[in-house]
C-alpha cells in the first residue's frame, strides 16, 4: 500500500520517463501551457479515482493539496482543455503500458463490450451529446442512453486497445473496426492499439461462422466464441464451462472501469471530454497493473493500493 504523495511520485515518474522516449511534441503557437505534457498526464490519470467523486471534487483536492507538486496548476478549465489536447499522448502511456506488461505472457486477448450511461433513457430531450449517444440494450444495465465500450484485454488484466461507439452500435460493427484499425494502421483511431496475437476470445455477441471467417481472412484475427446452442454445432458444458473462464478476466476489468475508475458515474458535456477521461482511466488502470506486478502483487489488486 502506497501513501498518496509516495503513489503520485511514482505515477509522474513513469509519466515523464515515458514522454522523454517520446519525440518531441510539435511548437504549438501563442504562450507556453501552464502545465507540461508530463504533468498533465499524470494529473488526468489520478483524478479518475473513485475518491474523487467529480471534476470539481479532484480540483478542489488538487487546489488544496497539490499545490506544492503543481505550482502553476491553472483555472480548471483551463486544465480540462490541456486534457483534451494531450488525448493522444495519454491514449499512447496507457497502450504502452498495457503491453510492457502483457508481452511476456500473452497467448490471447478477451475482446468484450458494455454500456455506458450518460443519462437517464426515459428522460426527455436530446441532452448533451446529441447525435453521438443513443439508446442501446446492454445485458448488465437494460436499456440504456449513452455509449457503447469495447476492451481488448490480456489474459494479466491489461487493456490494449479500446473504443467508443454509439449506444446502439452492434459488436460486429465495433469489433470489425477495431480488427481493420489494428491490421491496417489508422492514425486517427489510436486507442485501438496493436494486436499482440491473433486470437481472440469473445462472447456470443461476436458468434456468426461467416463473419469470423472474413476477419480471418481479411485481418488475420481468429475470434473463438460459444457457437449457437441449437444442434448438431452445441457445444459440451465443459467446453461451454472452459471458454467462460478465460472471459472472465475481461468482466473483472470493466468493474475496475465502472466503480474504482468511476466510468459508471460520467456525465458528459462533449465527447472529446469522455474520450480524454476514458484514456485516462485506462491508463490508470494499466499503471496499477504495472505497479502491482513490480511489487509482486496480484496486477488486479487495485483496492488496497493507495491508503486515503
Amino acid at each position: 500500500m502506497y501513501d498518496v504523495d509516495t503513489f503520485l511520485t511514482i505515477l509522474y515518474v513513469t509519466v515523464d520517463d515515458f514522454s522523454k522516449r517520446q519525440s518531441a511534441a510539435a511548437l504549438q503557437p501563442g504562450p507556453a501551457a501552464a502545465l507540461s505534457q508530463s504533468e498533465v498526464i499524470t494529473l488526468a490519470l489520478f483524478s479518475q479515482w473513485r475518491a474523487f467523486e467529480s471534476e470539481r471534487a479532484f480540483y478542489r483536492y488538487a487546489c488544496r493539496r497539490l499545490r506544492l507538486a503543481f505550482p502553476t496548476l491553472p483555472a480548471r478549465s483551463q486544465f480540462n482543455r490541456l486534457v483534451r489536447h494531450h488525448h493522444d499522448a495519454i491514449v499512447a502511456f496507457a497502450l504502452a503500458l498495457g503491453q510492457q506488461i502483457s508481452v511476456p505472457s500473452v497467448g490471447y486477448e478477451v475482446v468484450d463490450s458494455m454500456g455506458v450511461p450518460v443519462r437517464n433513457a426515459k428522460r426527455r430531450g436530446r441532452g448533451w451529446l446529441a447525435g453521438q449517444a443513443a439508446l442501446g440494450w446492454c445485458n448488465r444495465v437494460g436499456w440504456f442512453m449513452g455509449c457503447k465500450l469495447l476492451t481488448v484485454v490480456t489474459r494479466v488484466g491489461a487493456i490494449t486497445g479500446f473504443g467508443l461507439g454509439p449506444g446502439n452500435s452492434g459488436d460486429h460493427l465495433l469489433a470489425e473496426t477495431l480488427l481493420a484499425a489494428r491490421a491496417h494502421s489508422a492514425p486517427r483511431l489510436p486507442s485501438v492499439g496493436q494486436s499482440l496475437d491473433a486470437c481472440y476470445i469473445a462472447d456470443k455477441g461476436f458468434a456468426g461462422q461467416q463473419v469470423r471467417f472474413r476477419w480471418w481472412r481479411s485481418y488475420g484475427a481468429l475470434v473463438l466464441t460459444q457457437p449457437d446452442q441449437k444442434r448438431p454445432h452445441r457445444w459440451p458444458k465443459r467446453l461451454r464451462r472452459w471458454l467462460a473462464s478465460l472471459r472472465e478476466i475481461v468482466e473483472t476489468v470493466h468493474a475496475r472501469l465502472l466503480e474504482t475508475f468511476r466510468l459508471e458515474h460520467e456525465r458528459p458535456h462533449a465527447l472529446r471530454g469522455l474520450q480524454a477521461r476514458l484514456a485516462a482511466k485506462v491508463g490508470l488502470h494499466n499503471f496499477c497493473c504495472w505497479l502491482n506486478l513490480e511489487q509482486g502483487r496480484p496486477a488486479l489488486a487495485i483496492a488496497d493500493l493507495v491508503d486515503w
